[in-house]
């Protein structure tokens, strides 16, 4: 326990990998390979740095004295500068080469550039878990029926496999819109302090190729195929829109996931996992709630809403630069980050043990079914020589007739009452015949055969060795 406040985020529900990511002391060894980085470029180009200087500061790379740091930025209000002063006292003979013709954004920015990175490989990397997972799920129960909903009311059946098909086909289009950001995003560089290279310009006396392959060479030395074109002191704010944009997404995906299995667990079609010595309730021991669930759609509200910090971020970027984007990148970021990742292990878990009771899904499918089924009675009885209309409204009032019985509290006698009806002359087998669940859900496991080919590529070897995630 602590006596001071930290996000829950970090305390009860983010992944280790993403946590050490987004770790001060990750973020601090990125600037020293930074500033390693420029010096090793600067040196190889011909400015005056030395390969001894090169190899101090690539010695101490992790040997962070945060003590030292913090006093000196006590004393200069500036976090970068207080790094440098640290930094030098570590490396003593490069103290005087550290950052030479950069701007602090050279570090922060370029450093947040490939923690972002990063953390998008890895977030695609876990939502595809929660694909396979889903794709295991609906190849299992593509064929079997159930009652389908619109406007969650009882409409035409569908498959509980072609139910997650859905679901898996907006986690798939998340996947797409992360390759896009990820294909999108670029390195900054050492660009100076308004994007103009104006100090490398001065410090390699013009030489413009020297500055282009300083930066080929710093981009690549941290896998970015290249720089953005143009810039000011920072990289392009609408990066960061994109990124939370995607990391929405997903939370929209699982959101609406999570949302329908809550809705089947109201009546026990479907459930989440529930372990064996898992309270449901402090006072009614009987229950079992879906907290799993409920916990991925109150992290998705709480992500959808981060996303707008980036987009009002980007709009409000004066000129060449202005700070007021620090603080805000500094909580929605890395908050938006850990939230994503926090709702996907959530997903991962649900996903792995979700639980059909197969008898209940045929017990309410068989409650309306025969409502369902009512236009295939019909079209049987036209067929030996009924009257269309005169058909219809007798099902019409037996079909209200029904429904009374219903919401009496009574069982569904709407086949009965056909029965009864002389101008079907259809018998009890025949009826029946047409009652078939399978008969109803049209071409529900075809598709989802057809979608788990498309996609198979995209899944191939996800989770063959891997366990159920604990939440």
């Amino acid at each position: 326990m602590t006596d001071r406040y930290e996000s829950p985020l970090s305390s009860r529900y983010a992944s280790d990998y993403m946590l050490r990511l987004f770790s001060q002391d990750n973020r601090y060894q990125t600037w020293r390979r930074l500033w390693a980085s420029l010096a090793r470029h600067e040196m190889e180009l011909g400015l005056p740095v030395t390969e001894e200087q090169v190899a101090e500061l690539e010695a101490h790379i992790t040997d962070i004295d945060y003590e030292t740091v913090r006093q000196r930025e006590k004393e200069v209000r500036h976090d970068v500068m207080a790094h440098i002063y640290a930094y030098g006292k570590a490396a003593p003979s490069a103290a005087g080469i550290i950052h030479l013709g950069a701007t602090s954004c050279y570090v922060t920015d370029n450093a947040d550039l490939i923690i972002y990175r990063d953390a998008l490989r890895y977030i695609r990397k876990e939502l595809l878990r929660v694909i396979a997972n889903l794709a295991a799920f609906a190849d299992r129960y593509r064929s079997l029926p159930a009652l389908g909903y619109t406007h969650y009311q009882p409409a035409q059946p569908v498959t509980i496999g072609k139910r997650a098909a859905l679901w898996m086909q907006d986690l798939v289009s998340d996947i797409e819109e992360i390759d896009f950001v990820l294909g999108c995003i670029r390195f900054l560089g050492c660009r100076g302090t308004t994007g103009t290279e104006a100090s490398f310009m001065d410090l390699f006396e013009g030489d413009e190729a020297k500055i282009d392959e300083m930066n080929r060479g710093i981009a690549s030395d941290f896998g970015f195929a290249g720089c953005f074109d143009v810039c000011g002191q920072t990289y392009p704010r609408k990066v960061d829109s994109r990124i939370l944009n995607a990391l929405s997404s997903v939370a929209q995906s699982c959101c609406r996931m999570a949302n329908d299995i809550r809705l089947m667990q109201h009546d026990r079609q479907v459930e989440e996992p529930f372990a064996r010595d898992q309270i449901g309730s402090s006072a009614m021991a009987y229950k079992r709630n879906p907290m799993r669930c409920e916990r991925i759609c109150s992290l998705s509200r709480y992500l959808m809403a981060d996303a707008a910090n980036a987009p009002a971020t980007a709009s409000l970027q004066w000129m060449e630069r202005t700070l007021d984007d620090s603080a805000n990148r500094r909580i929605s970021m890395p908050e938006g980050f850990l939230c994503a990742d926090a709702i996907i292990r959530l997903a991962q878990n649900v996903t792995a043990e979700l639980h059909v009771n197969e008898k209940i899904v045929e017990k309410t499918l068989r409650e309306f079914l025969p409502f369902m089924a009512t236009e295939n009675l019909l079209m049987e009885a036209v067929k030996r020589g009924g009257d269309r209309q005169e058909l219809h409204e007798v099902i019409r009032r037996c079909s209200m007739a029904a429904t009374a019985e219903m919401n009496s509290g009574g069982e569904c006698d709407l086949l009965e009452r056909l029965m009864d009806e002389a101008v079907f002359g259809l018998s009890r087998e025949e009826i029946e015949d047409i009652m078939k669940p399978e008969l109803y859900i049209g071409r529900c496991s075809e598709q989802v055969s057809q979608y788990l080919a498309r996609i198979a590529p995209l899944i191939e070897g996800i989770n063959e060795s891997s366990s159920v995630i604990e939440v």
